[in-house]
């Protein structure tokens, strides 16, 4: 069981069942929301009702943008059709976020990223996002995106044990 954080309401609150139209929640018995740690991360369904509450409280302010599908482009094995690397993309509010890239080691070097990369930004651009955004690490392959155009414009620092993020966008429209 996690820790509990809680109280009691010394403002008088409102009656139980009253919706409290500043933060939108029923109120219960004059009770302050109990805040619970849970130390070995939240179930399915905890972790899908805080998700729930974001994305309803986002709608608020996004609801406008278009939801696109995500992207999959992927390098297959010619001899047996089996996938050996690609790229995989999010939409992300009107960003396409690129969370994996894989050429493999043998093919490196010889076009195959560029073209994975170059087919997401064609797409990215015939769906109209504002930019393409990413992070890589510093044993992967921040060089690469740079020469394609992107810009860095975070980081994470690293250690000996932790490895360095860098985050890079390329804009595709004017914002």
């Amino acid at each position: 069981m996690g820790e509990v954080l809680g109280g009691t309401r010394q403002d008088g609150g409102a009656r139980h069942g009253q919706l409290d139209t500043a933060c939108g929640l029923p109120h219960s018995v004059r009770m302050l929301p109990v805040l619970e740690i849970l130390p070995n991360g939240p179930t399915d369904e905890e972790r899908d009702k805080v998700l729930e509450l974001l994305l309803d409280f986002n709608d608020l302010h996004t609801a406008h943008l278009l939801e696109r599908p995500h992207l999959g482009i992927v390098l297959k094995d010619p001899n047996t059709a089996e996938i050996i690397g690609g790229l995989y993309a999010a939409d992300e509010y009107n960003w396409l976020f690129i969370k994996y890239l894989i050429v493999p080691s043998a093919l490196r070097g010889k076009g195959f990223g560029t073209r994975l990369m170059n087919e997401a930004e064609r797409i990215a651009r015939e769906r109209a996002y504002l930019g393409i955004f990413l992070d890589t690490f510093d044993f992967q392959a921040k060089s690469f995106y740079l020469k394609l155009g992107f810009e860095q414009f975070g980081e994470l620092e690293g250690d000996d044990q932790t490895p360095r993020r860098f985050f890079l966008k390329k804009v595709l429209s004017s914002a």
